[in-house]
């Protein structure tokens, strides 16, 4: 199933920059433009990490986050895949605000949605590993919803898709000088 879900999203038609920040406000940062893509992860990793039945993270190339108070603190903590993940927590209140996984490691945040000043401004995208999500939570039919992972090819919006593509000419060229 092909899905225009991103193209038709309420992040689609949001107004950018947006803020976020931790619960104590001591850090705060501004999302420059849309996210390449919002996952709704009902993985039971995601649900033990965040103790929730959920997370919910919006994709971001890293130079479109803009700290605008306050630094971090990156956490190195296990992960599903066994590579780890790097989390970015507030050194005061501990609010997990994103994380680094190994694949892209700094280069893309996911960003905690419910970090946002209003994280209704970015729904999400795509539902997935819902081979185990909570068996009482009932999903919207208009959202895609797929058991493990998905084809981001199938998914992604083709200018998440460009967006993609530079972002890996920039990693390569990092690596190669």
């Amino acid at each position: 199933m092909t899905s225009n879900a991103a193209n038709s999203s309420t992040a689609a038609l949001t107004e950018f920059p947006i803020e976020g920040g931790c619960d104590c406000q001591f850090v705060r940062y501004q999302l420059q433009s849309a996210p390449l893509f919002v996952h709704c992860c009902h993985c039971r990793w995601c649900q033990r990490e965040t103790g929730a039945s959920f997370a919910l993270n919006a994709m971001y190339e890293a130079k479109r986050v803009v700290l605008q108070s306050g630094e971090p603190e990156l956490i190195n903590t296990p992960s599903n895949s066994g590579k780890g993940q790097v989390i970015a927590r507030c050194p005061k209140c501990w609010v997990a605000l994103w994380s680094h996984y190994a694949g892209a490691g700094p280069s893309i945040r996911f960003v905690r949605v419910g970090t946002l000043d209003n994280p209704d401004r970015l729904p999400p995208d795509i539902h997935i590993f819902v081979a185990s999500k909570q068996p009482w939570l009932v999903l919207p039919p208009e959202i895609p919803a797929v058991d493990q992972y998905y084809d981001r090819k199938q998914y992604w919006p083709a200018e998440s898709l460009r967006r993609r593509e530079v972002l890996l000419a920039e990693i390569a060229a990092k690596e190669q000088g």
